[in-house]
């Protein structure tokens, strides 16, 4: 049921069991207890089930908010393109360390995870596009940086699962792309 056509306990109870997977999720994993969900949200099973019938349909609507949430921290608007993608590049990475296994418990043999993961990808693609395309409007990367091989290279810093050394790992990207001196 489209979100506006609920009623407003409704509204909020989905809202308190997103809010509550989302960090039990996070502490515990995708196979966290379904009850400890409910319990932290403050609602009965029960309810959650009408939200929620399935872990999957609950995993999925978690991860949906964490996709729109990171493709959201894109600033557009910044006064400096430059640093708004290396900015945004950062919490992607973040994004893929610390969701990572919530996206990896959807692929199933049978399930329709190939649809899922196209839409995502799709939705990160396009903010990487849209921040590399004002990056390169403003001089601040060569006009052949990719889109692509950018999250690439950060999914490989995400994956590498060394916090500390992320901001001189982008730095060296950074590096890499942004125009010669000409000096």
């Amino acid at each position: 049921m489209p979100a506006r056509a609920r009623r407003s306990d409704a509204r909020d109870n989905h809202a308190l069991l997103l809010a509550a997977a989302r960090e039990v999720f996070a502490e515990e994993g995708p196979d966290a207890p379904l009850d400890r969900i409910a319990r932290r949200a403050g609602i009965g099973n029960a309810t959650m089930y009408r939200h929620f019938p399935s872990r999957r349909e609950l995993v999925i609507a978690v991860y949906a908010d964490e996709v729109a949430s990171l493709a959201s921290r894109a600033r557009l608007d910044a006064a400096d393109p430059g640093a708004a993608l290396f900015g945004w590049l950062a919490v992607f990475v973040e994004h893929v360390r610390t969701k990572r296994d919530l996206a990896l418990s959807l692929t199933t043999p049978a399930g329709d995870h190939e649809t899922l993961f196209a839409h995502w990808h799709e939705t990160v693609n396009e903010t990487a596009a849209a921040l590399v395309d004002r990056a390169k409007a403003a001089d601040a990367v060569e006009p052949d940086t990719d889109p692509l091989d950018l999250l690439l290279l950060a999914t490989g810093i995400a994956l590498a699962n060394a916090p500390a050394r992320t901001p001189r790992l982008l730095a060296l990207v950074r590096r890499s792309v942004s125009p010669a001196d000409p000096g």
